[in-house]
């Protein structure tokens, strides 16, 4: 993913399966995706506890503090922006990546 940022911006929502505030992230997140998403970029998501040690790596990897539900989006090998629990929202997603 660091690597594929390097050609492309990469989005990657972290998701928590059992929790009611990710449940309203991934709600948004799928609305933006529904919706008129910025094409020029990559979107992933990251099952937390299925996933653990992608999540762990994420988090090491770009220097950002773990948080569920979370959504990073990385340029060139770098951390440009993040937002994590309510703020993971479609008006959000919209206002940074398009």
């Amino acid at each position: 993913m660091l690597e594929k940022s390097t050609k492309r911006g990469q989005v990657i929502l972290k998701h928590i399966t059992t929790c009611p505030v990710s449940s309203n992230a991934i709600k948004e997140y799928e609305h933006y995706l529904e919706g008129s998403p910025n094409n020029n970029l990559d979107y992933m998501l990251v099952k937390v506890i299925e996933s653990r040690s992608a999540s762990n790596k994420i988090a090491k990897d770009l220097s950002v503090k773990h948080e569920s539900s979370q959504i990073i989006f990385v340029k060139d090998k770098f951390k440009y922006w993040t937002a994590s629990h309510w703020s993971v929202t479609t008006e959000h997603m919209t206002a940074v990546l398009n």
